[in-house]
């Protein structure tokens, strides 16, 4: 069955360390990136966003950026990937079958 089943996208949240995180400008407010969000496209491509707050302060908005074309983000992309596929490949099913799952 599982060959029969379409998966269309996969998304992993990764957290940018601080020494990697930048700023941007969305409608005349900065933001601090702090968030990327890694999804793996069914042709086996990644894409990925940024997402982060204020500098001012408070929630903002949730905007999404585009990810700088720097190689420490695209090793960090790929090592966030390669990590999460070990992490799916070793999933424990619905629940993962621990007594305090719901």
């Amino acid at each position: 069955m599982s060959d029969d089943v379409e998966v269309s996208a996969m998304a992993i949240n990764v957290a940018v360390p601080e020494d990697l995180q930048w700023t941007d400008v969305r409608r005349g407010e900065e933001f601090v990136l702090l968030t990327l969000n890694v999804r793996m496209l069914p042709d086996g491509r990644l894409a990925a966003k940024a997402y982060g707050r204020p500098t001012a302060g408070g929630r903002g908005g949730y905007t999404s950026f585009p990810v700088p074309d720097r190689p420490e983000l695209h090793a960090l992309v790929d090592a966030a990937a390669t990590r999460a596929a070990a992490l799916w490949s070793a999933h424990r099913g619905l629940g993962g079958g621990t007594p305090d799952s719901p």
